[in-house]
């Protein structure tokens, strides 16, 4: 563990610290667990930590981030947030995660205001560069981000998480399901359940990092780079396709670009500005 991660960690303790309290904003993702935890160890019952339930979260999320709040004995809370009740959210312009986080910090903040509390979230350092529209939520709301505030990058986080001794440190990043779906396209509840179905499966084969893009009846498959390989075998490819027909898509392809984050943001880059 390097000095500079350690001198890191200290300043993330003296950032929640100066808040006094803090409602972290707590998906189970290494990043968002990792703040909770050192909020928790600094703050102790002056932390709580929500996570939002809704169609577009995965059931895996949901177990892992109850399974990390018990071990650490967190302060947690579940909420169920209706984005996808709201027509613009509905209607996947560009910048959907913007209606997202705009109904998970309009409950956050109520929370908070109740305990004097500010509202933290797991953005980190590395998050900058990447089009993020719930950004422009989070400043709206007032809320830190308190990983980011300090400089620590993903990969440090990781490190600090393991040595935490926190289950998930290794478990690759993710979104939520709506972010499967092409811009434009009308997200829709039954798209979210095939999705997760098929990424479930892909992941009862094996596959670690997988996303499954949702073109109507085709499904475009992503996998990490150093999966590539085994998804092209004959066998497991017809696994892939068995699988993913199953839960509904007619076509099943694989994107040899492999996984990237993102990926759908590409198109933007191809529109006049």
């Amino acid at each position: 563990m390097s000095g500079l991660m350690n001198e890191k960690e200290q300043a993330l303790e003296g950032v929640l610290s100066s808040l006094g309290s803090v409602v972290v904003a707590y998906s189970g993702g290494v990043d968002s667990a990792y703040l909770a935890y050192i909020a928790h160890r600094t703050l102790g019952e002056r932390a709580l930590a929500i996570t939002a339930d809704s169609p577009s979260y995965p059931e895996r999320h949901r177990r892992m981030a109850l399974e990390v709040a018990r071990l650490v004995g967190l302060q947690h809370q579940i909420i169920h947030t209706r984005e996808l009740e709201r027509p613009e959210y509905r209607a996947n312009p560009t910048n959907r995660c913007y209606f997202c986080k705009h109904e998970l910090y309009s409950e956050l903040t109520d929370l908070a205001a109740a305990r004097g509390a500010t509202v933290v979230d797991g953005n980190n350092a590395d998050d900058r560069g990447d089009y993020r529209p719930g950004r422009q939520a989070a400043r709206e709301f007032g809320v830190r981000s308190p990983l980011d505030e300090v400089e620590l990058r993903k990969d440090e986080i990781r490190a600090l998480a393991k040595r935490a001794g926190l289950p998930i440190w290794r478990e690759p990043a993710s979104a939520c399901l709506s972010s499967r779906i092409p811009y434009e396209s009308e997200v829709t509840h039954e798209k979210l359940r095939t999705i997760e179905a098929a990424e479930r499966a892909l992941g009862d084969l094996g596959f670690v990092v997988c996303r499954v893009r949702h073109h109507d009846e085709l499904a475009r498959v992503e996998l990490g780079q150093d999966e590539l390989e085994r998804a092209l075998d004959p066998e497991t490819r017809a696994a892939i396709v068995s699988a993913l027909k199953r839960v509904g898509y007619r076509y099943v392809t694989l994107d040899l670009q492999g996984y990237r984050t993102g990926s759908l943001n590409e198109g933007l880059l191809l529109r006049p500005a």
